[in-house]
């Protein structure tokens, strides 16, 4: 605000000088044989910030000062002919900037003289808005900071209480272990389902601590089959969903991909939780599986006949807390994200959803095989 009054001032105070510039130029061309008045006119034009222009009632140009001379007339021009378009430019500016003055030239001939802002108040008109720009910058940048300084010491946190998790988790799955090998020698349980479904569930549970123990930890990435992968979770986890739900994997099932295997479940789990939970009554899970060979890229759809997700709400149910269910804390489809994008390098997403009708999410991994070019048949050769 001060600099905008101070301004304001400036512009003033120019106004004022080129009037008294005007009014002396008259003069002067009263009394063009003045010498003292010559002199005078001459300080005042040393002195003189503004570029100025005098044109006469047909807008021809009559007298100049101020302006840049390397410019004034045209480049490479031995009669030394005055620039049009440059100085067409220049009234433009002025007529937009202030008003003009009239004056009389030599022999009373009606004069206009025009003026625009210095360099110097130029500059000051947008020194306010650098400052505030500046000003502006280091806020965002003071806020980024801030942020990301917080989402550390979340992640600290989490990370902190994700490895306790997985530490005081050891302790009784041991016990279970211990507990079930006494069950197998006792009553000669060795090939009862039951027994063997408890220790599906036990190695379950040392799965899902291993995955608690990795969070906050770079973990290794192994050269997998994704069909095998996803196959061997879905056997585990369709016999404790509805009998009426049906589990269907359809497409190739020779890619690979570079995957962290307790990881990955977790996100096929989360998944497919999802899924059973958007189902009502009967339904059908689909997990298809494609190759990009282009991008070398795997393509792994996970489809549903549930209620489905409006497109408001696509990229809402990857953030932490949102949640339909009346119990859960809305942080499955969060973790998905995190695993697929970090630890992966992956993308997962919303590819379409309709309600009442079901929803596909897709997740895009980097195929682990190379292809070179192609033979002469046409068939590209797999390193």
């Amino acid at each position: 605000m001060y600099t905008n009054f101070f301004v304001k001032k400036m512009e003033r105070e120019e106004g004022t000088q080129f009037l008294l510039w005007v009014k002396v130029a008259e003069q002067r061309m009263k009394m063009y044989d003045n010498e003292q008045l010559t002199d005078v006119f001459e300080t005042i034009k040393k002195n003189n910030k503004m570029d100025v222009i005098i044109t006469k009632t047909d807008g021809s140009i009559y007298l100049w000062d101020g302006l840049d001379t390397t410019k004034t007339l045209y480049p490479d021009n031995k009669e030394k002919e005055y620039d049009s378009l440059y100085f067409a430019r220049q009234l433009h500016k002025m007529k937009k900037q202030h008003l003009p003055a009239k004056m009389k030239g030599i022999n009373d001939e009606e004069l206009i003289a025009y003026y625009k802002d210095s360099s110097i108040l130029t500059q000051l008109r947008f020194f306010p808005y650098i400052q505030l720009g500046v000003i502006g910058l280091f806020l965002v940048t003071a806020y980024v900071g801030f942020s990301a300084a917080r989402r550390a010491e979340q992640d600290q946190v989490w990370v902190g209480m994700a490895k306790e998790t997985a530490h005081q988790l050891g302790t009784p799955i041991s016990s279970l272990m211990a507990w079930v090998e006494l069950i197998k020698t006792r009553f000669d349980a060795e090939q009862d389902p039951l027994v063997a479904e408890m220790e599906n569930d036990i190695q379950r549970l040392e799965i899902i601590t291993d995955r608690f123990s990795k969070i906050g930890s770079t973990p290794i990435l192994e050269d997998h089959v994704v069909y095998v992968v996803i196959n061997n979770f879905v056997d585990y986890f369709k016999v404790r969903a509805s009998e009426k739900i049906n589990f269907v994997i359809t497409g190739d099932k020779q890619v690979r991909a570079m995957l962290s295997i307790p990881l990955f479940d977790w996100v096929i789990e989360n998944l497919l939780k999802n899924a059973v939970n958007a189902i009502d009554n009967d339904g059908t899970i689909t997990i298809d599986i494609v190759e990009n060979l282009a991008k070398e890229e795997v393509f792994i759809d996970v489809s549903d006949t549930g209620r489905g997700i409006p497109r408001s709400k696509f990229d809402t149910v990857f953030q932490p807390g949102y949640t339909t269910r009346k119990r859960g804390w809305g942080l499955g489809l969060s973790l998905t994200k995190r695993i697929v994008e970090n630890y992966h390098k992956g993308h997962i997403f919303v590819k379409e959803s309709e309600l009442g009708k079901g929803t596909t999410f897709r997740i895009v991994l980097k195929s682990s095989i190379t292809y070179e070019p192609t033979t002469n048949t046409g068939v590209p050769n797999v390193v």
